[in-house]
């Protein structure tokens, strides 16, 4: 399994609406990507508490899985971005453990 987290970096004039980022965006994530998609998590910063505004996780059985999901649906995904946010997103690529 891994865990492809998307990092919404924090900095002055930085803005994240969560609210939508639930409600739409995650929902459009969860429609276009199907049952390749094995899991969802958000997470929003603590102010003043780390280098990022909020955290998108999601699970895959395989780095092949992702890269096969990001080639056919990445385009549609990342024009969804300024809806919610005016920060770039850093992508981590990560194996689970546990």
């Amino acid at each position: 399994m891994i865990k492809v987290s998307v990092l919404y970096p924090n900095s002055d004039g930085a803005t994240f609406d969560m609210d939508y980022y639930c409600a739409s965006h995650l929902p459009l994530v969860q429609k276009v990507l199907g049952s390749t998609l094995k899991g969802l998590s958000a997470d929003l910063g603590v102010p003043g508490q780390g280098p990022y505004i909020a955290m998108g996780h999601l699970l895959f059985e395989s780095v092949a899985a992702f890269q096969t999901c990001l080639a056919t649906h990445g385009p549609t995904l990342l024009a969804d971005i300024p809806n919610y946010t005016n920060t770039q997103p850093v992508f981590q690529v990560s194996e689970t453990k546990l």
